[in-house]
């Protein structure tokens, strides 16, 4: 019975503060450009979509980074806000969408994320010609 009760402690979140969706925002983007992630991109989605309120997109150099940056992620959001993120892609590394409840992000090789073009898709027209 105690292996269970131990079992069941290690799916629930530790207790913190889950933060705003702006933090959450804010130390994701802190997080990412720390680590050296390329061509980070931010997307407001508030009153787009019901999906989340954030949307982040960045690349990573190699499947290597792109694996290695969800984990610390995951890892990073779990300890300092209390929230478990839920995970795609990390056994292939060409593309890994984390969401974390509040911000969707996407961290893509390069050439994977030419190829699908998600920021074409959500920035506003104006804000996508102009890249």
């Amino acid at each position: 019975m105690a292996a269970n009760a131990a079992t069941s402690k290690a799916n629930v979140a530790p207790e913190k503060d889950p933060g705003t969706s702006e933090e959450l925002l804010a130390r994701i983007v802190e997080f990412l450009e720390a680590e050296k992630a390329e061509e980070l991109v931010e997307i407001d989605l508030r009153g787009r979509s019901e999906i989340a309120d954030y949307m982040v997109i960045c690349s990573g150099r190699s499947t290597r980074q792109v694996t290695a940056l969800a984990e610390k992620l995951t890892d990073t959001i779990k300890l300092e806000f209390g929230r478990f993120s839920k995970m795609e892609g990390k056994a292939q590394g060409d593309w890994v969408l984390l969401d974390t409840g509040d911000v969707v992000v996407h961290i893509f090789r390069p050439e994977v994320r030419e190829f699908y073009q998600l920021e074409k898709m959500w920035l506003p027209s104006s804000a996508a010609e102009a890249e």
